[in-house]
């Protein structure tokens, strides 16, 4: 089965030798299972470059990083706009636009998708009037076009570029993932509710666990890596935090499945770029939750 390269990861799902592109860097290349991390290893079958592996799930991933480009305030002008590349606007700190940014990282868009961030406490002029009326963030332009909303700009960015897809061909875990997607905003405003409140709802995080072990071909929700894993993991990142020092609720107390879910996506560059020091959300948080009370 031929790999394609994408530049600094590949995702592959395999069954048979893999073919990986000539310009891979071997130096820096380690492959993800669902369960650990394992060296990489070569059968001596005539070809360096080819690899036969079990049937498992495999990320590959290189250990360059991209230079973030500093948030534009009202004090920036604004990029060439509608010049023909696509561009994500983001804020580093919005776990909505982190749902795109993680995205645009797992599909390995960074050459192809400008990323563009935005000082939401100080929002230039020019980004309401000229990009997203709106004025919200995430907001994608592509094709002459600016769409918004994070739930429909991940689908988009997996389905209308090009790189390893994020959502599954099997029938049950699509119905399953669109279940989740559905589940989200109850999700959320459950523990919300709760960081609110002094009690905290153990059902709330107890159907993450169970959502979990729906399928056992893996630690993601639909088994690998996903939009729905992309569309829940930058809110959980900020729950955690503040639960265990606030309230002193470890969410994973209990929850197996959902404590080798956070250890699982913390393997993953796509994602832990984006992340910021749970420092900042615990602070964050403090100052939404704590003056309400």
């Amino acid at each position: 089965m031929a790999a394609s390269s994408i530049g600094h990861q590949i995702h592959i799902n395999v069954n048979s030798p893999i073919l990986l592109p000539l310009r891979t860097n071997f130096s820096s290349l380690s492959f993800t299972f669902s369960n650990a991390r394992y060296p990489l290893k070569w059968n001596h079958i005539g070809c360096p470059k080819i690899c036969a592996l079990p049937a498992v799930s495999i990320i590959a991933s290189g250990s360059s990083r991209e230079m973030l480009p500093p948030a534009l305030d009202s004090s920036s002008e604004p990029p060439a706009i509608f010049d023909g590349t696509p561009k994500l606007y983001i804020s580093y700190s919005c776990p909505y636009a982190q749902r795109t940014w993680i995205a645009r990282n797992c599909k390995a868009l960074q050459e192809e998708i400008k990323l563009v961030p935005i000082d939401l406490k100080n929002r230039p002029d020019w980004y309401k009037e000229k990009v997203y009326p709106a004025n919200k963030v995430p907001s994608l332009e592509h094709n002459n076009e600016v769409k918004g909303e994070s739930m429909d700009l991940i689908r988009y960015i997996d389905s209308n570029f090009e790189g390893p897809s994020l959502f599954p061909d099997d029938p049950s875990k699509r119905e399953f993932a669109e279940e989740l997607f559905s589940y989200f905003d109850s999700f959320y405003k459950a523990v919300i509710s709760s960081l609110k409140e002094d009690k905290i709802n153990d059902a709330t995080f107890d159907s993450i666990e169970t959502a979990l072990s729906k399928f056992v071909d893996g630690s993601f929700f639909l088994g690998s890596l996903s939009l729905v894993d992309i569309a829940y993991a930058p809110f959980i990142e900020r729950f955690q935090p503040f639960l265990l020092e606030v309230k002193n609720y470890d969410i994973t107390t209990g929850r197996t499945k959902l404590a080798a879910w956070i250890k699982e996506m913390n393997q993953i560059e796509g994602y832990t770029v984006t992340k910021r020091d749970p420092k900042e959300h615990l602070e964050n948080y403090k100052r939404r939750f704590l003056s309400q009370l």
